[in-house]
């Protein structure tokens, strides 16, 4: 990126404000990581095929077929924290360190106070977004989520299945934004520095504001990689997911300058670095 690109906003940390589109640079970069590392990128995506796959199995087989997709959205949600072995990866491949699965599965470990924190924010949201999910369809239906046959044959031709449908993706839509806001820089600023996660949050916030049009664009890319991952029986997944995480990566080091002292008074995120 050059210096005509980028317009620095001082904050705990500095904010980049992007004036082009970067999203197709950083899935490149992303899927470059991923052909370096193949045996790591498709251990850590081969782990959350299965792991979705025998959710959504489960859920079927005990006849609450109909909650696989807001399972599967709201398991998407936890994905930014259990990926940040792959950040390491993207680190590692960027300061020419030795590349090992073992070094990627203890990265946890930096600053794991804060990720942990981190990490019990977003599944506090995955179980909210759940009931919301079934109290949602026991408001418009009057009972409990049926099989998934009868949910695909009944609910979407019918009138409150409509209502439902689109009520649905709209709350949905906005868990997704929000989770996206607070995400989308927070975790890997968090392992690449010791960093609260309220400035870390309150930071990712600022990027994403910045930059709102990129962003947007950003999202609905990770949205459409996703969904078409989980198409696939998730087996798409073991490809998609370790792209974007390395291209997640690559979109914090664009995003987010070097750390530098200032005074937390003028942010009101509490303390920087």
């Amino acid at each position: 990126m050059t210096d005509s690109d980028v317009e620095a906003y001082r904050l705990p940390v500095g904010i980049n404000k992007i004036s082009v589109d970067r999203s197709g640079h950083w899935l490149a970069a992303g899927w470059q990581d991923f052909l370096r590392t193949p045996t790591i990128s498709l251990t850590y995506g081969g782990a959350f095929s299965v792991i979705s796959f025998i959710l959504s199995f489960g859920l079927i087989a005990s006849g609450l077929g109909s909650l696989v997709l807001p399972l599967a959205g709201g398991f998407i949600l936890l994905t930014p924290i259990l990926v940040v072995g792959l950040y390491d990866v993207s680190r590692r491949i960027e300061s020419g360190e030795d590349l090992t699965l073992s070094a990627s599965l203890s990265a946890f470990r930096r600053n794991i106070g804060q990720l942990s924190a981190m990490g019990v924010i977003l599944l506090v949201i995955w179980f909210v977004w759940i009931e919301v999910a079934i109290f949602l369809f026991a408001i418009v239906f009057n009972q409990a989520p049926p099989p998934l046959e009868n949910f695909l044959m009944e609910v979407p031709f019918t009138i409150p299945g409509a209502v439902l449908i689109c009520i649905g993706t709209l709350i949905g839509a906005g868990f997704a934004a929000a989770i996206f806001t607070v995400t989308a820089v927070s975790i890997p600023m968090m392992f690449d520095r010791p960093i609260d996660v309220v400035t870390a949050i309150g930071s990712s916030i600022l990027a994403v504001r910045a930059n709102w049009k990129v962003m947007f664009g950003w999202a609905a890319m990770v949205g459409v990689i996703t969904v078409c991952g989980i198409a696939t029986a998730c087996l798409g997944l073991a490809v998609a997911l370790p792209v974007l995480a390395y291209a997640t990566w690559h979109s914090y080091r664009d995003l987010v300058g070097a750390p530098h002292p200032i005074n937390p008074d003028e942010t009101g995120f509490g303390a920087g670095i």
